[in-house]
């Protein structure tokens, strides 16, 4: 069984059940693999558990504010 794994900052239900539904139907056609044989697992994270550009994201986003 195919398994699709993403990793966000905590995405609404509402994107999460669009993502599953989209990112189910995309691999299913491109792979030839029935939908229901898929498994989506979502890893939510705040924003100080990413880095970018040595700065945790939080940083980073906020001086991208100013």
């Amino acid at each position: 069984m195919p398994i699709i794994k993403l990793d966000a900052v905590h995405p609404t239900k509402e994107q999460k059940e669009k993502l599953i539904a989209d990112l189910t139907r995309v691999a299913s056609e491109d792979l030839g693999v029935a939908p229901e044989f898929f498994y989506v697992v979502i890893n939510e994270h705040d924003l100080d558990n990413w880095g970018v550009g040595g700065k945790t994201l939080e940083q980073f986003l906020a001086d991208k504010k100013k």
